[in-house]
């Protein structure tokens, strides 16, 4: 389960400006002894909480990747950036919209709460806009009707497995996919994950996504929609990987998520 880090930026914020109210109305700083360093302690954080919480709350905060299903975009121990100005200004805490600046586009890769546990973040790509309908069909995506276009770059194949990577166009997005699926034992032909497959017409005020990994994602084709109240950010930049355990931080995939030139 995530850290709802901007619950407790907010709480740790409050707590010290009620300190200083306090210590306005009761003098605190001139009592003897620990109460006086406290309080001067805790004055000076004010801004430094206050600082992180807008920065956090209404411009870009940071996010660590734990899955494969964004692959071979996203890698696991990725350091991402989420633009949070890119869908409007939200309050802290409640993620209540106060400004409306822009709306996901198709394409775009979209951090958000789960709609079935909101104390966690989800990060998938946004293939459905309200009103869309979306089908996939023989491990091919369809938005209203029209084949989405993509175009095979590589292909790997053993007696057990299969897996193709495509560069597909979403919107105006140019990205990279992966399928993936076993190898019919009898035959020696791919097979077809047909879990992975159906159709889904997007509700107003929601949003249909999926992982690039398309085989190997928990997304909106299990659970469903994206409700707009949940939407966190755009992300739009890798600034960092680091594998756990006792490796040194790597900076040779840091710039934008999808430069396909870079990672084909």
């Amino acid at each position: 389960m995530d850290i709802d880090v901007g619950f407790w930026l907010t709480l740790a914020l409050l707590v010290t400006v009620l300190i200083w109210l306090a210590d306005r109305v009761f003098k605190l700083r001139r009592r003897p002894g620990a109460t006086a360093s406290m309080v001067e302690t805790s004055n000076s954080l004010i801004s430094v909480f206050l600082v992180v919480l807008v920065i956090r709350s209404f411009i870009v905060e940071p996010f660590t990747i734990p899955s494969g299903s964004m692959l071979p975009t996203l890698q696991v121990h990725d350091f991402i950036l989420v633009n949070k100005f890119a869908y409007g200004l939200r309050l802290p805490v409640t993620n209540t919209k106060i400004i409306p600046t822009g709306e996901p586009e198709r394409g775009d890769v979209m951090v958000f709460k789960f709609p079935q546990n909101t104390a966690q973040n989800f990060i998938k790509r946004v293939v459905g806009l309200p009103g869309d309908h979306i089908e996939v069909r023989d491990n091919v995506l369809y938005v209203n009707g029209e084949q989405v276009q993509r175009e095979r770059v590589n292909e790997l194949k053993n007696s057990r497995v299969w897996r193709r990577e495509y560069v597909e166009t979403l919107g105006e997005a140019r990205h990279l996919i992966w399928q993936e699926g076993p190898v019919n034992p009898f035959s020696g032909e791919p097979e077809i994950p047909r879990r992975t497959q159906g159709e889904w017409t997007v509700p107003e005020g929601a949003y249909f996504v999926m992982g690039d990994n398309r085989d190997n994602s928990n997304d909106s084709r299990f659970w469903g929609f994206v409700p707009e109240e949940l939407v966190v950010g755009q992300a739009f930049l890798i600034w960092m990987h680091w594998d756990p355990i006792f490796s040194l931080p790597s900076f040779s995939r840091n710039g934008g998520i999808d430069q396909v030139e870079n990672k084909k």
